[in-house]
């Protein structure tokens, strides 16, 4: 079993920056892959980006690209996710994901182990 525990939402200013953390435990392997995704109020939740643990392989969905920027440290079994220049429209609860798989994808359903998110709120 692996439990990531998500942490560094919070409220900010529009154009402003956040640093999320995932921290995995547990029987994470370094063939995985870890995941952010978000949910906003009222929307389906979507993928943000992804990152293989084996190398520096990224994967961006494209409402993010050149504002985010997933990161890891396999010292510390932590991924995080950068977010500069912050629109209202990244308000959402984000999520950790771990998929149990090497493959990078932004499919939810290979995502097997969820943290409970964190709430970011971008406020104009």
């Amino acid at each position: 079993q692996v439990q990531v525990v998500e942490s560094g939402g919070g409220l900010v200013q529009a154009g402003g920056s956040l640093r999320l953390s995932c921290a995995a435990s547990g029987r994470i392997s370094r063939d995985y892959v870890m995941g952010w995704f978000r949910r906003a109020p009222g929307k389906e939740r979507e993928f943000v980006a992804a990152i293989q643990l084996n190398s520096r392989r990224t994967h961006y969905a494209d409402s993010v690209k050149g504002r985010f920027t997933i990161s890891k440290d396999n010292t510390k079994n932590t991924v995080y996710l950068e977010m500069n220049s912050l629109k209202p429209e990244d308000t959402a609860v984000y999520y950790c994901a771990a998929s149990g798989s090497a493959v990078l994808t932004s499919i939810r359903e290979r995502y097997r182990y969820w943290g409970q998110g964190t709430q970011v709120t971008v406020s104009l």
